[in-house]
């Protein structure tokens, strides 16, 4: 040691004894958990690799016994699901070779659209070879003369009943003595006739002819006649001229009927 100053020093090399001492205790503290943790670590997977055989042994057997439970489990649906399928196919054989009338009915069906399509593609098949716009034939004429196409013809339906003139139709309008004679005539000439001929003049519907004429006369006076002459006037009336017998006078018909 040097003193100098009345201070010691120490020499760089050297240390106290108290210091090292301490720092030897402070390591050794260090080093006291690091070796427990050390014994640790070396414990623990010595006691696993010891455990893992003992674990080993006891699983063996559970699987051992195990394996057979679950393969015979796993086997038998295998069996029953192989037995299910050869029972459908088998049914399924015997159906086939049975033909059903259903069956029968769609294949004659198939047949007949078949053989329909088949003409139709024919025919499309010949309108595509010889082409639509082809000039239509002309007709070959071997008579002059040109007839209207037949057309409809309904049979008639009249709002009213028509009366003919011709008497075998079925509208004609039968004739009686009330439609026959119309009326007396008491012109000048009619009184002429009745004062010198003997004779009544009346006018007719244009459809009498003289024997109904007669009838109607002997109807409606109740007079017999000698003879009937008729003529139809420029107006489209008809007239007659009723001579009567001699046994009658036509003065006292007339004031019957009130032409005097």
């Amino acid at each position: 040691r040097r003193v100098h100053g009345g201070f010691s020093e120490m020499a760089k090399g050297d240390k106290p004894a108290a210091t090292t001492k301490v720092a030897e205790k402070k390591e050794e503290k260090k080093a006291a958990p690091a070796a427990k943790t050390a014994e640790k670590k070396v414990e623990k997977p010595v006691e696993k690799k010891a455990a893992a055989p003992a674990a080993k042994a006891a699983a063996a057997p559970a699987k051992s016994a195990a394996a057979p439970a679950t393969k015979a489990a796993a086997a038998a649906p295998a069996k029953k699901a192989e037995k299910k399928p050869a029972a459908a196919a088998a049914k399924k054989e015997s159906v086939s070779k049975k033909p059903s009338t259903a069956s029968k009915a769609k294949e004659a069906k198939s047949k007949a659209t078949k053989a329909v399509e088949a003409v139709h593609a024919t025919k499309a098949a010949k309108i595509v070879k010889k082409g639509r716009a082809t000039k239509p034939k002309r007709k070959i004429r071997t008579i002059p003369r040109f007839l209207r196409p037949s057309t409809l013809r309904l049979p008639r339906n009249p709002r009213y009943v028509r009366f003919a003139r011709f008497t075998r139709s079925p509208h004609h309008k039968k004739l009686d003595q009330y439609s026959i004679i119309k009326h007396p005539l008491a012109t000048e000439s009619a009184m002429k006739k009745i004062e010198e001929n003997n004779t009544l003049v009346f006018l007719v519907d244009v459809r009498a002819n003289k024997n109904q004429i007669k009838q109607a006369v002997k109807k409606m006076y109740d007079i017999q006649t000698q003879k009937i002459n008729t003529l139809v006037r420029p107006d489209g009336k008809k007239k007659a001229f009723v001579r009567l017998t001699n046994d009658i006078e036509a003065l006292d018909v007339a004031n019957k009927i009130g032409i005097i």
